[in-house]
C-alpha cells in the first residue's frame, strides 16, 4: 500500500492493483489527494476533514459516520463497530467521539479506520484499537492535544511506525519540535511527510 498524505489530516492510499482511497480530505487538502479516487473516507463532521463542496462535484462514493450528514452531498453511512470492502481495501470501524475541546465545544461521533489490518486513521480521537497495528496516522496538533497525550497514543497503539498528521496550524518550528519529540519518545520509528510525499 503506497501512503502519501496531503495538508492537515489528509492521506490517499492507493493499491497495487490501482484502487485508490482517501481519507478526510479537508478545506486545507489539495484537489489533487482526490485526483481519480474511487473512494472517501470521513472521520468526523469537521471542515478541516471534509470539504464538502468538493466533494459535491467530485462523483465519488464517501463514507461517513452513521448518523452524519451534509447539505447537497449524497453519502454511504458507516454503521459503528462494521467492517466493510471499500475501494478494494478492508476497512474496520473503531468508534469513539472527538476528543473534548471545552466546555463551549459541542462534541460529535468520530470513526477511526483500520485500512487492511494495517494502518490506523483515528481522526480526531486517541481511541486505541483493540489489535495490532503496523502503521499509525498520529494528530501532531489540536485545540483538544497536548503533545504529552499525542505520545502516550502512540505508546498506547505501539506500531511498528507512525507518521505525523493533523499538522496543518504548525509553522515550522512548531513541526521541528514536535517531530523532534515524536522520534526521541514515542518508541516506534517515526516520520513526517511533507505534503505530496509518499511512504
Amino acid at each position: 500500500m503506497r501512503i502519501t498524505k496531503y495538508t492537515h489530516a489528509c492521506v490517499r492510499l492507493e493499491r497495487e492493483d490501482g484502487g485508490v482511497l482517501v481519507i478526510d480530505p479537508g478545506e486545507w487538502s489539495e484537489p489533487a489527494a482526490l485526483a481519480g479516487a474511487d473512494a472517501v473516507l470521513v472521520t468526523h463532521e469537521h471542515g478541516d476533514h471534509i470539504d464538502v463542496l468538493r466533494l459535491i462535484g467530485l462523483g465519488v462514493e464517501v463514507y461517513v459516520p452513521e448518523g452524519v450528514t451534509f447539505d447537497g452531498l449524497e453519502t454511504t453511512q458507516i454503521a459503528a463497530g462494521s467492517s466493510a470492502e471499500i475501494a478494494g481495501f478492508s476497512v474496520s470501524v473503531v468508534c469513539g467521539r472527538h476528543a473534548y475541546v471545552h466546555d463551549e465545544q459541542p462534541s460529535c461521533v468520530n470513526f477511526g479506520y483500520i485500512v487492511d489490518d494495517s494502518l490506523y486513521h483515528p481522526g480526531d480521537a486517541l481511541t486505541v484499537p483493540d489489535r495490532p497495528i503496523e502503521t499509525l496516522l498520529v494528530p501532531m496538533y489540536a485545540s483538544w492535544l497536548k503533545t504529552a497525550e499525542a505520545l502516550d497514543f502512540i505508546r498506547a497503539v505501539a506500531p511498528q511506525r507512525a507518521f505525523g498528521v493533523h499538522d496543518a496550524q504548525l509553522n515550522d518550528r512548531g513541526l521541528a519540535s514536535i517531530n523532534s519529540w515524536f522520534s526521541y519518545a514515542s518508541g516506534t520509528d517515526y516520520q513526517w511527510l511533507a505534503p505530496g510525499t509518499s511512504s
